[in-house]
C-alpha cells in the first residue's frame, strides 16, 4: 500500500503548528501560502545566494525562496543563520529539472544541471518547509519521471471554458498581446510548483483562427510570461484550417500543397515563439475533421504535421476517438483504430489517451491501448476538471482515481505509469479569485502535478502536503481531513455509478442523474446504452457473449477485470437476483451502496464542521456551503436513481432501504438550461 510508505517524519513534523491567521482568504494563494511557522524562532536563516547562472529563471528561483523564507520563518534573518546557495552546475548524469537539495555544514545546497531544476528545487523545499520540516533535515534528490508534464485547457478565444466550473478563461485573448494579465504569472508560478512544464491554451475542439497571424501574436505574448518559468506554450490545432484559413480546396495531409501550408504555418510560429511546444489535435471525433475524411489513416495526419514541425516539437495526436457510422461497442473503438497502427506513426508524435476506454467517469478499468503500442510514444490523458463528479459542487479529491490507473497492470510488461512517456491533465482553472470554483478542486490540480512528477507518490501523502499548506499544519486537522479527502472519490462513486455502471449523468451538461435517457439522435450519446437495463437484469456484456471488449486485455488481466465486482456491470450483463461474492444479490447490493455513498457525505460534512478552528472562517463557510449542496444531490442521485431502477426491474427496494420521496416521473422533470461548462 503507498499509504505504508509515509515516512513517520511527516507526522513529527505536523506537530510544529502556525497559529491561524485572523485575517480573511479567499484561495487565491492556493497551496503557496507560506503560512509562518510558529517555530520560527527555533531556524534562524542566513543569506539566500545564487552562484552559476544570471539567467531569468534562476533569479526567479532565488528571489522565491527569498520572499517564501521570510514569510515562513519572519525575523529569522540573521548573518549566522542557515544559509541557502543555488548552484547551477554541469552535470550530464542530470536528466532535465532534476535537482538536490542536502544540508552541508550550515548551508542548505540546491544544486542542479538546469535553470528549472533550481526552480523545481526551491518549490520542492518550500514544499517540506511548508508542513513543518526543519530547514537542515530536508534532503531532496528527485528528477520528473516524464519530460512532458503539461495541462490541456479547453479554453475558447471568446472566454468560455468548455467543461469549465471556475469562471471565464484566464487567457484573456480579447486584450493580448498588448496586455498580459498579471494573473498568467500567478498562474505560471503555481503550475512551476508542481513541475507542470506545458500548457496548451486552447481547446481541442479548436478554432482555425487560432493559427493566423493575429492569434500567434497573442500566443507570443503568453509564451513569453510563461517561459521563466519553466513552460511551454503549445495550440490545439484544428485538422481542416488549410481549407478554413489558407486558401486551399483540401486538408488531405498526403497532398504537397497541405504538406507545405502547414510547413509554412510551423516555420512561421516558430518564428514568433522559437520554443513553441508543438500541437494537439482532435481528429476524427465527434465531429472534427481529420485524416480520415480523405480515406487516410490518424498516422498519415499526425506524421504530416509531425514533418512540418521537424525535430523542434512534437505533436501530440488525441486517442480520443468515436464517429456517427460506428457499430462496435465505444469502448473499443479507440483500441479498434490505434492498435493496428503501432509503429507507424513518427518519433515526435505522442498518441494520447484517456486513463479509461469510455470518458472521464468516476470510475473506469484502465484503457486497454496502454501498453498495447510499445513502438508509439504514448501520453495518458487525466481529467482535473470534473465533468464528470459533481462540477465544483462536490468534493472528490481524484488523487486516488490517478493513482488507481496509474498503478494498473497493463499485463505487457509493467504498469500504466511505465508505459506512458508523457502526462496531461485536463486543467480545472478559470477566472474565480480562487482559481477552481471551490477551495478543494485546487488539491485535484496540484495532485496532478505531484503525480506527473512522480506517479510513485502515495495519495495519502498528497492529500498531507496539500492541506498542510493550504489550510493549516495542525495535525488535528490533518488527522482528520487527510481521510476525508481520501474517501470522497469512493463516495461519489457510490452515490453515482456503483457497481461499474458509468454514463448515467444529464445529457448535455453532464449534471445530475438521467440513466432513463434513450431519445438521443446517436446510440451511444443515450444513458439507456451503457447500462441495458430491464425487466431481466441490468449491465452491458463485453465478455466473449457479448461485445467482447475484454478481448482488448491480456488474458491475464481481462480475467482480473471479469472478476473486479467493481466493475460489475461494466463488463457483464446480470440478472437483478446475481449473487455477489458476499452472499448479497445486485438487487440488495445496488441500494446499499448508494445509501453508503450518501452517509460517506454526510459524514464529511460532519467532519468538515469540527475543522472551523483549523481554518479562516471564509474558507472553511464556503467549503461547508459546497458540503450542503452535496449532501442534497448525493441523496437526489440516489433517490432518482432508484426510482429507475424499481421501475425498469419492476421491483421493490429491499427492507432497510427508504423509498424515494417523489415519484419516478419527478426526476425525469428536472432540467438545467443554465448549467456550466457545456
Amino acid at each position: 500500500m503507498r499509504f505504508a510508505r509515509l515516512c513517520a517524519s511527516w507526522l513529527a513534523a505536523a506537530l510544529i503548528v502556525a497559529p491561524v491567521s485572523a485575517g480573511a482568504e479567499d484561495g487565491y494563494r492556493l497551496w503557496l501560502r507560506h503560512a509562518p511557522r510558529a517555530d520560527a524562532a527555533q531556524h534562524p536563516l542566513g543569506p539566500v545566494t545564487l552562484e552559476g547562472s544570471d539567467s531569468p529563471t534562476a533569479r526567479l528561483a532565488r528571489d522565491e525562496l527569498r520572499r517564501a523564507l521570510a514569510t515562513l520563518f519572519p525575523g529569522q534573518d540573521s548573518a549566522n543563520g542557515m544559509a541557502v546557495m543555488l548552484r547551477r552546475v554541469p552535470d550530464p548524469h542530470m536528466r532535465e529539472g532534476a535537482f538536490r537539495v542536502a544540508p552541508d555544514r550550515g548551508v542548505v545546497r540546491i544544486t542542479a544541471a538546469s535553470d528549472t531544476g533550481l526552480l523545481y528545487g526551491v518549490f520542492a523545499l518550500l514544499r517540506e518547509l511548508g508542513q513543518g520540516r526543519p530547514i537542515d533535515t530536508v534532503r531532496l534528490d528527485e528528477a520528473p519521471a516524464y519530460a512532458l508534464r503539461m495541462l490541456n485547457h479547453w479554453d475558447n478565444p471568446d472566454g468560455h471554458v468548455e467543461r469549465g466550473y471556475a469562471g471565464r478563461s484566464i487567457f484573456d485573448w480579447w486584450h493580448l498581446p498588448d496586455r498580459v494579465d498579471p494573473r498568467i504569472t500567478d498562474y505560471a508560478r503555481a503550475n512551476a510548483s508542481i513541475g507542470i512544464n506545458g500548457v496548451v491554451v486552447n481547446n481541442v475542439n479548436a478554432r482555425a483562427m487560432m493559427l493566423e497571424p493575429r492569434y500567434i501574436a497573442k500566443a507570443r505574448a503568453l509564451a513569453d510570461t510563461l517561459r521563466p518559468w519553466g513552460i511551454r506554450l503549445y495550440l490545439s490545432a484544428r485538422f481542416s484550417a488549410p481549407r478554413d484559413i489558407g486558401g486551399l480546396e483540401t486538408a488531405d495531409p498526403l497532398d504537397p500543397a497541405v504538406r507545405a501550408w502547414w510547413k509554412a504555418k510551423a516555420d512561421e510560429l516558430y518564428a514568433a515563439i522559437p520554443d513553441f511546444g508543438g500541437f494537439l489535435v482532435k481528429a476524427n471525433s465527434e465531429g472534427q475533421p481529420g485524416p480520415q475524411d480523405y480515406g487516410r489513416s490518424h498516422a498519415d495526419g499526425a506524421n504530416m504535421l509531425a514533418a512540418a514541425i521537424g525535430g523542434r516539437g512534437v505533436v501530440i495526436w488525441r486517442a480520443f476517438v468515436y464517429a456517427a457510422e460506428n457499430t462496435e461497442d465505444r469502448v473499443k473503438q479507440a483500441y479498434s483504430e490505434f492498435q493496428p497502427l503501432d509503429g507507424s506513426f513518427a518519433s515526435n508524435v505522442i498518441v494520447q489517451v484517456k486513463n479509461g476506454p469510455l470518458d472521464f467517469q468516476p470510475r473506469e478499468p484502465f484503457h486497454p491501448l496502454f501498453g498495447a503500442m510499445p513502438r508509439t510514444g504514448m501520453a495518458m490523458e487525466l481529467q482535473i476538471t470534473k465533468e464528470y463528479l459533481g462540477f465544483a459542487s462536490h468534493l472528490a479529491f481524484l488523487a486516488p482515481l490517478f493513482e488507481e490507473v496509474l498503478d494498473a497492470r497493463t499485463g505487457r510488461g509493467g504498469t500504466v505509469a511505465q508505459s506512458v512517456t508523457a502526462i496531461a491533465g485536463v486543467a480545472n482553472t478559470g477566472s474565480d479569485r480562487n482559481w477552481t470554483g471551490s477551495d478543494f478542486d485546487q488539491a485535484n490540480w496540484y495532485a496532478f502535478g505531484r503525480l506527473a512528477w512522480d506517479p510513485r507518490l502515495p495519495s495519502a501523502q498528497i492529500a498531507r502536503e496539500w492541506a498542510a499548506q493550504t489550510f493549516s499544519r495542525n495535525p488535528d486537522f490533518l488527522r482528520a481531513v487527510v481521510p476525508l479527502m481520501l474517501n470522497s472519490r469512493a463516495a461519489v462513486v457510490d452515490y453515482m455509478t456503483p457497481l461499474g455502471l458509468a454514463h448515467v449523468m444529464g445529457t448535455g451538461h453532464h449534471y445530475g442523474p438521467a440513466p432513463w435517457v434513450a431519445d438521443l439522435d446517436r446510440p451511444e450519446w443515450n444513458p439507456v446504452y451503457y447500462h441495458r437495463a430491464d425487466a431481466t437484469g441490468i449491465g452491458v456484456d463485453r465478455t466473449r457473449t457479448g461485445t467482447n471488449a475484454l478481448a482488448q486485455y491480456t488474458p491475464d488481466i481481462a480475467q482480473q477485470l471479469a472478476a473486479d465486482e467493481d466493475l460489475l456491470l461494466w463488463f457483464h450483463r446480470v440478472p437483478w437476483d446475481y449473487r455477489l461474492r458476499s452472499g448479497a444479490t445486485l438487487w440488495q447490493e445496488l441500494p446499499r451502496r448508494y445509501d453508503r455513498g450518501v452517509a460517506a457525505v454526510r459524514g464529511m460534512a460532519a467532519t468538515w464542521a469540527t475543522l472551523a478552528p483549523h481554518v479562516d472562517p471564509a474558507r472553511h463557510r464556503s467549503v461547508a456551503d459546497f458540503l450542503k449542496i452535496q449532501t442534497r444531490e448525493a441523496q437526489w442521485w440516489r433517490d432518482a436513481s432508484l426510482a429507475y431502477w424499481m421501475a425498469v426491474s419492476g421491483r421493490a427496494l429491499p427492507p432497510g432501504h427508504a423509498l424515494p420521496p417523489h415519484p419516478l416521473d419527478w426526476y425525469q422533470a428536472q432540467r438545467f438550461p443554465e448549467a456550466p461548462g457545456e
